[in-house]
C-alpha cells in the first residue's frame, strides 16, 4: 500500500516513515500543505496521514480542497491539537480519522489498517485465487493449509499484484506504488521480487500463479494458477 505522510516536524515525518517502510509500506512526505496537496492531486496513494498544523495551508484546508475536488482516499488527521471541536472540524472537512500526538505507533498503523479496511467495503476481506488466500488486514498469505513466510516487502508486491488480479501490471506500477516517490535504484529491483515471490508461492505447490507478459509486466492468475 502506498501512503503520503504531509507533516512539518521532518524528524518525526521520517522516524514514521522509516516505520511504516519497514511494515511494508510505501511512504512518500511532504512538509508543508501546498506540497503536500499537489502531491495528494498527482500521485496514486491508498490513504493520506495529514497533520493540521502545516505551512502554507493547514491540513484543514488541505482534507477540504481534496474532497471538493472529489478526491475520495481515506485521510487520518494527525496533529498535536486535542479538543473535541478541533476533532470536529478535521471530521467535518472530509477526514476519516483522527489521532493525536503523542501517539503509539501500534495504534497509528491499527488506524492506518481499519481506514482501508473501510475503503475496500466493496472488496472481500480476504483475496482468494484458487488455493491462494491473500489477507490485506493481517497481511499474511496462505496456499492451501500451508502458511507462506514472506517479507514485508514480498507482500506488498503481492498485495498489489491481487489487488489488480487478471490484468497486466507493469514494472513501473509496481515501483509506484510498492517503493516510494524517493525510490531511484534499479528498476530490475522488480525482478528479484517477483522471482521471490514465484519461489515461495508457486514452485513448491507446482503451480504459476504469477507470469511474465514479455515486454508489458506481470499478470497474477485469478484461478491462482
Amino acid at each position: 500500500m502506498r501512503l503520503l505522510m504531509v507533516e512539518d516536524e521532518q524528524r518525526l515525518a521520517e522516524v514514521v516513515a522509516a516505520g511504516l517502510a519497514a511494515e511494508g509500506y510505501a511512504v512518500d512526505l511532504a512538509h508543508d500543505g501546498r506540497t503536500g496537496l499537489a502531491m495528494a492531486r498527482g500521485g496514486e496513494y491508498d490513504a493520506i496521514i495529514l497533520d493540521i498544523m502545516l505551512p502554507g495551508l493547514n491540513g484543514y484546508q488541505v482534507c477540504a480542497a481534496l474532497r471538493d475536488e472529489g478526491v475520495e482516499t481515506p485521510i487520518l488527521m494527525l496533529t498535536a491539537k486535542d479538543g473535541e471541536y478541533d476533532e470536529a472540524e478535521g471530521l467535518d472537512t472530509g477526514a476519516d480519522d483522527y489521532l493525536t500526538k503523542p501517539f503509539s505507533f501500534v495504534v497509528l498503523q491499527a488506524r492506518i489498517r481499519a481506514m482501508l479496511r473501510r475503503g475496500r467495503a466493496s472488496r472481500p476481506a480476504v483475496w482468494r485465487f484458487g488455493d491462494l488466500a491473500v489477507d490485506p488486514a493481517t497481511r499474511t498469505c496462505r496456499r492451501g493449509d500451508a502458511a507462506l513466510d514472506l517479507t514485508a516487502k514480498e507482500f506488498a508486491v503481492l498485495e498489489y499484484l491481487a489487488s489488480r488480479a487478471g490484468e497486466v501490471v507493469s514494472k513501473s506500477e509496481i515501483l509506484e506504488h510498492v517503493w516510494d516517490f524517493a525510490y531511484d535504484g534499479d528498476v530490475n529491483i522488480v525482478e528479484v521480487y517477483i522471482s521471490n515471490l514465484r519461489r515461495k508461492i508457486d514452485a513448491p505447490f507446482g503451480k504459476a500463479a504469477i507470469t511474465t507478459v514479455r515486454g508489458a509486466g506481470y499478470r497474477l492468475a485469478a484461478d491462482g494458477g
